[in-house]
C-alpha cells in the first residue's frame, strides 16, 4: 500500500524543476600579455583573485586572440568570425564611419535568443555611431567607452585636434562627454560597481554580462586605493586593480548563490605594447607583442570556471581562439548558431578536460593589418608567411607613457616554427621539415580563397562588409 500511496503522490506532484541555465561572464582585458598575471608567472604582480579562477577552474596556455589589436580582436570574440570575414580591421577610430553590421549575430543576441539578460561594461571599439552600439546588437544595458583610452586629445603621439573629447556612455546616451585623467582613474571601479549591480539586478533569471575593461592599454591609470602597491610601477597597479575587479565580480557571484552555475571566462584581447616599455607588460618566454602575429602577439592567458562542469585545477596545452568563445557558449546554453556561416567550433570538450579532447580545427589563420594573412597554425606547427612586422628589439624602450619606436623587419620567405620544442620562435625548421610547410601553405590557400589576403591580393568569396554610414 505504501508503494502504491507513492507511485500516485508521484503523478500528482509537478515534475522537478529543470536545472536552471548557466549564466555567462566575460572579462576582457586590454593589452594584457601572457606573462602578467600570478598563474602565467608574473612574479612582481599579485593575482589571487584570477590565481583563484586558474585554481578552481581550467588554464589554457595555448588560447589565442584572432588579431593582435583592438577592433578585430573583439570583432572575433563577439560574432565567432575572423575579423576579416566581417569586415572589420585594426582598430575603429572616432573617425570611422562603419562598425558591425546588423546583420551579424553577437554572442549577446546568442544568449538573447534564450531569454538572456545581457549587460555590457567597457570598451566596445565596433563602431561609435548609434546603430553600432551595443544596445543595438544585443545588449540590454551598456556603460562605457566608445573606443580606446588613448583615442582623446591627451595623447602625446597624437597632433594637437587628432581626437576629440573621449565621450562615456550609459546607454545610448553620452553622460561625460570629456573624459579626463581623474574620470580615467575611476574607471575600472566604475565599471566593476556597475558590473556587480547587473548581478544583483539579474539574480533570478539567466543573464550574460561582458566586461571589457579599459585597461592595461595605455595611457594607464589605477585607482587611489591600487597606485604603488604593486612591486611592478604603475602597470602592476592597474592589473592588480583588474585583478580586485574581478574579486568582486566572483564575490557577488557567491553572495546571491549565483557561483555554482555560471561560467566566468578571463582573457585577453591581443598581447602587451611593447613600445611603451615600463607602461606595458610582458608576453613571458613568447617573442614579440602586439601588432604582430608571433605568439607575443596573439597568445593570451585563458582561464574558465563553472564548478561541476570545469573541472578544478585542469589544464588544457591544446590550440583554442577566440572565434570559440560564441559557439561553445552557445552549446552550452541551448542556443541556435547564428545563421551566416562563422569560423569558430565549440571547445565544450577541451573546457571540460575531457580524455583525448583535442582542438576542433585542422587550422588557425591569423590576420592582420588590412586583411593581411600572415600565419597558419596547425597542430604543434605555426607557419610564419611572407610579411613585414615591427618589433622593438635593439630600440630604446618607452618611459613613463611615451612610447620607442619600433623598427620594421621583412619576413622573406616562409618560416617554420614547431611551437612544443620552442615557445619563443626562435628556430627556423621550415628546412627540416618541406612536407609540413607544403601542408600549411596548402591551408593557407584555402583561407585565401574564403577570407581573402591583402599580401597575395585575393579577394575571398566569404568576406562580408561591415555596417556603414550612409555617404554624406
Amino acid at each position: 500500500m505504501p508503494a502504491r500511496l507513492a507511485a500516485v503522490a508521484a503523478l500528482l506532484l509537478p515534475p522537478a524543476a529543470a536545472a536552471a541555465p548557466p549564466n555567462v561572464v566575460l572579462v576582457f582585458a586590454d593589452d594584457l600579455g601572457y606573462g602578467d598575471l600570478g598563474c602565467y608567472g608574473a612574479k612582481d604582480i599579485k593575482t589571487p583573485n584570477l590565481d583563484r579562477l586558474a585554481n578552481e577552474g581550467v588554464r589554457f596556455t595555448d588560447f589565442h586572440a584572432s588579431q593582435p589589436v583592438c577592433s578585430a580582436s573583439r570583432a572575433s570574440l563577439l560574432t565567432g568570425c575572423y575579423a576579416n570575414r566581417v569586415g572589420i580591421h585594426g582598430a575603429l577610430g572616432p573617425g570611422a564611419r562603419h562598425g558591425i553590421h546588423a546583420d551579424e549575430t553577437t554572442l549577446a543576441e546568442v544568449c538573447k535568443s534564450k531569454g538572456y539578460a545581457t549587460g555590457m561594461v567597457g570598451k566596445w571599439h565596433l563602431g561609435h555611431h548609434p546603430q553600432f552600439l551595443p544596445t543595438r546588437h544585443g545588449f540590454d544595458s551598456y556603460l562605457g567607452l566608445p573606443y580606446s583610452n588613448d583615442m582623446w586629445p591627451n595623447h602625446p603621439e597624437a597632433k594637437k585636434g587628432t581626437y576629440p573629447p573621449l565621450p562615456l556612455f550609459d546607454g545610448e546616451k553620452v553622460v561625460n562627454a570629456d573624459v579626463t585623467a581623474a574620470d580615467q582613474a575611476k574607471l575600472t571601479r566604475q565599471y566593476t560597481e556597475r558590473a556587480v549591480k547587473f548581478v544583483a539586478e539579474n539574480k533570478a533569471r539567466p543573464f550574460f554580462l561582458y566586461v571589457a575593461h579599459a585597461m592595461p592599454h595605455v595611457p594607464l591609470f589605477a585607482g587611489d586605493a591600487f597606485k604603488g602597491k604593486s612591486k611592478a610601477g604603475l602597470f602592476g597597479d592597474v592589473i592588480q586593480e583588474i585583478d580586485w575587479s574581478v574579486g568582486e565580480i566572483l564575490k557577488a557571484l557567491d553572495e546571491h548563490k549565483l557561483a555554482d552555475n555560471t561560467l566566468v571566462v578571463f582573457t585577453s584581447d591581443n598581447g602587451p605594447w611593447l613600445s611603451y616599455g615600463d607602461h606595458a607588460g610582458s608576453a613571458g618566454p613568447l617573442r614579440e607583442g602586439k601588432g604582430t602575429v608571433w605568439e607575443g602577439g596573439v597568445r593570451v592567458p585563458f582561464l574558465a570556471r563553472l564548478p561541476g562542469t570545469i573541472p578544478a585545477g585542469a589544464g588544457c596545452r591544446e590550440p583554442a581562439m577566440a572565434i570559440d568563445v560564441l559557439p561553445t557558449v552557445a552549446k552550452l546554453v541551448g542556443a541556435e548558431p547564428p545563421k551566416r556561416p562563422i569560423d569558430g567550433k565549440d571547445i565544450g570538450p577541451l573546457l571540460r578536460a575531457e580524455p583525448g579532447a583535442a582542438c576542433p580545427h585542422e587550422a588557425y589563420f591569423h590576420y592582420f593589418a588590412q586583411g593581411e594573412l600572415q600565419a597558419v597554425r596547425s597542430g604543434k606547427w605555426k607557419l610564419i608567411l611572407p610579411h613585414t612586422y615591427r618589433t622593438m628589439q635593439g630600440q630604446e624602450p618607452g618611459k613613463g607613457g611615451t612610447p620607442g619606436r619600433y623598427r620594421q623587419v621583412k619576413v622573406e620567405a616562409a618560416e617554420l616554427y614547431d611551437l612544443d620544442a620552442d615557445v619563443g620562435e626562435a628556430k627556423n625548421v621550415a628546412a627540416d621539415h618541406p612536407e609540413v610547410v607544403k601542408r600549411l601553405l596548402g591551408l593557407a590557400e584555402k583561407a585565401r580563397a574564403d577570407l581573402g589576403d591583402a599580401l597575395t591580393k585575393r579577394t575571398g568569396s566569404g568576406v562580408r562588409e561591415p555596417g556603414r554610414l550612409p555617404p554624406e
